[in-house]
């Protein structure tokens, strides 16, 4: 049979009570150790993810890449940057860049991305149109090609003023001299490389084989 707690011992008593209510010294050291632990551990997540974010490898240009140019091994480097600096189509892996070529100026120590690279999504990815085409064009004003630049949007006119595409967009504009051009009776200048819709691009290709062609940036 169990006494009632007021005919217990005083000693006893007391012991019991400590057990069933902790003072405020237990009850502080406990919270102490509580936050001791939360401070640890979100202290851990911290460097961890520092850590991640720090070692992201990604490719960098070894030297300028210029527009036309086929990547080789050579011209890329790896570089540890931080992950939130780094954009998205980010090349990691070098044989997913070499063997391909460059659409755009790349400066050195600047880091590749799948637009910089000519792929088969790249005239869908520039124009936002599933079907669309790369169609070289060589215009009749070398002064106007040397204009252009990777991006830029045009509208593809013959001649006699007749609108072939609109809104087509630069895609590789290498600014290089074609050395067959004096002795094919065409101008020296390389073709430019535009995006557009197929349709549209049917029409260029065809008007190009005996017309001279012109473009009015947007």
């Amino acid at each position: 049979m169990s006494l009632p707690l007021d005919r217990l011992g005083p000693r006893l008593r007391d012991r019991l009570a400590s057990v069933v209510r902790p003072g405020w010294t237990r009850t502080l050291a406990v919270r102490r150790l509580v936050a001791a632990v939360l401070i640890i551990t979100a202290a851990v997540i911290a460097l961890a993810g520092t850590r991640a974010d720090g070692e992201f490898e990604v490719l960098v240009a070894a030297h300028d890449l210029l527009p036309g140019r086929v990547v080789t091994a050579d011209d890329l480097t790896p570089r540890l940057v931080v992950g939130s600096a780094v954009p998205t189509g980010a090349i990691s892996d070098a044989a997913l860049a070499t063997g391909r070529t460059v659409t755009g100026r790349v400066r050195t120590g600047e880091m590749l991305t799948d637009t910089r690279l000519l792929s088969s999504r790249l005239p869908a990815d520039l124009t936002g149109v599933d079907d669309a085409r790369l169609v070289p064009v060589r215009l009749s004003d070398e002064a106007v090609t040397s204009l252009l630049r990777p991006g830029d949007v045009v509208d593809v006119l013959t001649d006699s003023a007749d609108v072939l595409a609109r809104r087509a967009v630069v895609a590789i504009h290498t600014g290089q001299n074609s050395p067959t051009g004096i002795s094919a009776g065409r101008s020296t200048v390389a073709p430019v490389l535009l995006a557009m819709d197929v349709a549209a691009a049917h029409r260029v290709a065809a008007a190009g084989l005996d017309s001279s062609l012109a473009v009015v940036l947007h």
